[in-house]
């Protein structure tokens, strides 16, 4: 139990449903429909909908999804892919012969075909209680009539100044009197509103036929992308068989290659042989371990991890127990190590998760994302999309197994989370953070299982982070100075955090006595809330 005196908050405890977002509209949302009847994944999708206008800087219609749903009935973990792929006149030649070895942030080569909408199709067709259109009429009336910006909003918006201005329609939505949204400022989204509208009233085609779909390939091709309406027609969610490996007794599931939740399963089979060097997860043996664990894990990611239609990802490898072992065994105790193989690809900031459990305990764990803060910064003018930047995914190398190639998916850091017990689910997860997703699974199941705390506290406490694309470690403010010291003496960079590290939600199922138990990250503006 966490000292009450202490700032901080309790976990959510609820007997019926519970949904936990990083917003507390989009959160209202999604407990409404619980209330009137809906399923776990009818509660998501309305929940990830209204974060679609409400959080625009991390997510939105224009991007990707995955998903994993675990219905009450069944022993099985049913998971969606809802990547895109790059356009299929596009490939590294082409953009070499272009001068492109490297792919903007703010680019139309930066725009892999949006497929979440695709995604949320299938699923309320396939496993869904509600119509869609119900499911989205809050997101519908926050588009049209305007939401309050909130503080962690607020402050996202902020630093993306220079790249809203970049574009004249994202400058348009985006920016008032030619600066960002405050605090508690109305921001509209009309033309949004209209197109989740089309969505409502046409399904599929409301999206990737008509005049959406003419808007979106005309800005996009304006600005110089190979976009086609081939590329929407065939931009399909894929159904995937979920992988999974065991932690502390429980089974951990996430969704397979393309997404990095085999990074995760990896660092998690890594850690079960080290041990918690005390009963508080800050200090200086445990926090070296995980770094120069999440390094050696992230190396790997660098070397293999890519679209398993184009390229041969060594699965079955990367969670075998004897390459776990392998793995720590490189892992020096005294010191930091270098000269790993360094990565050519991009960092990534920004995403929204949702965790939901209903009445008949159907767990939800879903995933929304636009890449980097505000995507690729271009927003179609008539339909109020904004685009993803998740081609910055792909690196501009041919003969890598992560190089741009037609219709291929880029490797994709969002993982939903399902943590399992001889059969039964026992909780949704997820972590925000970009790059720092598969590493913040483990710090988040670690931390619950190997020290106890609760499903709160695991959330709050202070984070770090080994950069795969540099050798610094990010550190939280939180983290005393003494141990900062000490993993200096031990070799590590470390440098102070700029931003909060990661979000997260989560729902955990008593097995005990049936009630759920609700956390929700502090680092975002979101909330917990059950009935």
């Amino acid at each position: 139990m966490r000292n009450l005196q202490l700032p901080g908050r309790s976990p959510v405890l609820a007997p019926n449903g519970m949904v936990s977002t990083s917003q507390p509209l989009s959160t209202a949302a999604g407990l409404h429909v619980l209330r009137e009847g809906g399923n776990a994944l009818d509660a998501a999708l309305a929940a990830v909908a209204v974060q679609c206008v409400v959080e625009p800087a991390s997510t939105g219609i224009g991007g990707d999804c995955f998903c994993l749903y675990a219905p009450a009935a069944a022993d099985e973990v049913i998971a969606i892919n809802g990547s895109g792929r790059a356009p299929l006149e596009i490939s590294a030649d082409w953009l070499l012969e272009q001068g492109v070895d490297k792919i903007p942030q703010q680019s139309a080569h930066a725009v892999t075909v949006p497929t979440a909408v695709d995604a949320w199709i299938q699923l309320n067709r396939d496993y869904g209680n509600m119509p869609l259109d119900q499911l989205l009429e809050p997101a519908i009336g926050y588009a049209k009539d305007g939401f309050p910006v909130g503080q962690r909003s607020a402050f996202d918006f902020a630093g993306c100044l220079e790249l809203l201005q970049g574009d004249k329609d994202a400058a348009d939505v985006f920016l008032k009197s030619g600066q960002t949204y405050q605090m508690g400022e109305l921001l509209r989204q009309p033309n949004l509103a209209k197109t989740l509208a089309a969505i409502a009233e046409q399904g599929r085609d409301g999206f990737y036929k008509g005049w959406v779909a003419q808007d979106m390939l005309a800005k996009l091709n304006a600005l110089g992308g190979r976009h086609s309406q081939a590329d929407l027609d065939a931009a399909v969610a894929t159904y995937v068989q979920p992988i999974k490996s065991q932690f502390r007794g429980y089974d951990v599931w996430e969704c397979p290659p393309n997404g990095q939740g085999v990074i995760a399963l990896l660092l998690l089979n890594i850690m079960s042989g080290i041990e918690k060097f005390g009963d508080d997860p800050i200090n200086v043996a445990r926090m070296h371990h995980e770094i120069e664990a999440g390094r050696l894990a992230y190396r790997d990611r660098s070397l293999y991890l890519a679209d398993p239609a184009f390229s041969n990802v060594p699965v079955e490898g990367l969670l075998s127990p004897v390459y776990a072992d392998q793995v720590r065994g490189l892992i020096n105790p005294d010191k930091a190590q270098f000269g790993l193989p360094s990565s050519p690809l991009p960092p990534h900031k920004s995403t929204v998760y949702v965790s939901v459990v209903d009445k008949d305990r159907n767990a939800c764990s879903f995933i929304n994302t636009v890449f980097h803060t505000f995507g690729a910064g271009l927003v179609a003018p008539r339909s109020g999309v904004l685009f993803q930047c998740r081609g910055q995914g792909f690196v501009v190398q041919p003969g890598h197994p992560n190089c741009i190639e037609p219709g291929k998916r880029p490797l994709h850091t969002i993982i939903p989370g399902m943590l399992k017990k001889d059969g039964k689910t026992i909780m949704p997860f997820g972590v925000m953070g970009g790059e720092y997703q598969a590493f913040g699974h483990m710090q988040l199941l670690t931390r619950m299982l190997d020290y106890g705390l609760d499903i709160q506290q695991a959330q709050d406490y202070p984070r770090f982070f080994p950069d795969p694309f540099s050798d610094v470690v990010d550190i939280e403010e939180a983290v005393p100075e003494q141990i900062c010291s000490a993993l200096r003496a031990k070799g590590h960079n470390i440098r102070r955090a700029r931003l909060p590290v990661g979000g997260s939600q989560a729902i955990w199922i008593d097995e005990q006595t049936g009630m759920l138990i609700a956390g929700s990250d502090p680092r975002k503006d979101g909330m917990a809330a059950g009935y």
